[in-house]
């Protein structure tokens, strides 16, 4: 193993994460309390995991695979969407809770508020679960949404437990400022020892510090986590390793009337990190990679890669 969420190319990429149903509602007037707004609504395939997996496929990882549960009544739309992106499903159905459910409402500037039903995502659970699943792998990553959740976090610690025992390297992202502040900074902190690599944006990394600003926060997770890269929207990212940040990362700009949806930006940035680091890029090369995914995501509606 090499350093820090780094391996040698050719191996797999194994996303266990959210698989969910979108339904993204643009509206370009403030949301009127108590009657209609107009907005142009679209149900798309997403979820963090799913978003960052397919992600990762575009920025050409030739081998990306997801583990995710979803409802039985989506099962093949979702599965057909993941395949189409270059990404190998690996979905449970379950036949008793619906796929997650994403309400997205953004706003004129492109910010996006949500709405979420976690759905049979946080009912993925340790049976679903084999150490078998890290044949061929050469990075294992986490998406936070499943630490927020018994079942679903008692399976990611076992995805954890058995990576680290096999040599490869975990990465995690932490997902969600209100879920994070809801399960404890230091409950998430405790159950994600051991990861290699941790993907906050600027509000987790400051919530899970306490630290003031992300510079100083990005330096204190780094001492707890090897490499930690810290994504600052449209300002690009910081990097830290061993209580130093080493690299600032500007964003490409994105002209104000190009950008349409920022849900999925810090997905494409995982994705495209992760890829890049798969690849051989060093931190500050992949937060490059990831910083202009996370430009071109913002450019198109929901959390994916456009089509091709």
């Amino acid at each position: 193993m090499t350093d820090a969420g780094r391996r040698t190319p050719g191996g797999a990429l194994l996303v266990v994460g959210d698989v969910v149903t979108d339904v993204v509602a643009r509206h370009r007037t403030p949301l009127a309390p108590a009657t209609d707004t107009a907005a142009a609504i679209r149900t798309l395939p997403g979820g963090a995991g799913a978003n960052a997996a397919c992600w990762a496929a575009r920025s050409g990882h030739p081998d990306v695979r997801l583990l995710g549960r979803v409802g039985t009544e989506s099962a093949g739309w979702h599965e057909r969407a993941l395949t189409g992106a270059g990404v190998r499903p690996l979905l449970v159905p379950d036949p008793e809770a619906p796929t997650a459910t994403v309400i997205a409402l953004v706003d004129a500037a492109a910010e996006r508020t949500f709405l979420t039903d976690g759905g049979a995502v946080l009912r993925l659970c340790p049976a679903d679960w084999s150490a078998g699943l890290l044949d061929g792998v050469a990075a294992l990553h986490l998406s936070g949404y499943l630490f927020f959740a018994a079942p679903s976090r008692a399976a990611a610690l076992l995805a954890l437990r058995d990576a680290r025992a096999a040599g490869i390297p975990v990465s995690v992202d932490p997902a969600s400022a209100a879920f994070l502040a809801e399960l404890g900074p230091g409950r998430f902190l405790e159950a994600v020892a051991g990861a290699s690599l941790l993907l906050p944006n600027a509000d987790e990394a400051r919530l899970l510090t306490g630290a003031p600003d992300a510079e100083a926060a990005a330096r204190e997770l780094s001492r707890r986590v090897p490499l930690v890269a810290v994504t600052l929207g449209a300002a690009g990212a910081l990097v830290a390793e061993a209580g130093t940040v080493t690299a600032r990362v500007a964003a490409p700009a994105v002209p104000p009337e190009r950008r349409v949806d920022s849900t999925g930006a810090g997905d494409a940035f995982t994705g495209a990190f992760l890829a890049a680091r798969l690849a051989g890029a060093d931190p500050a090369e992949a937060a490059g990679a990831g910083c202009a995914a996370g430009a071109e995501a913002v450019t198109v509606v929901g959390g994916r890669p456009p089509s091709v």
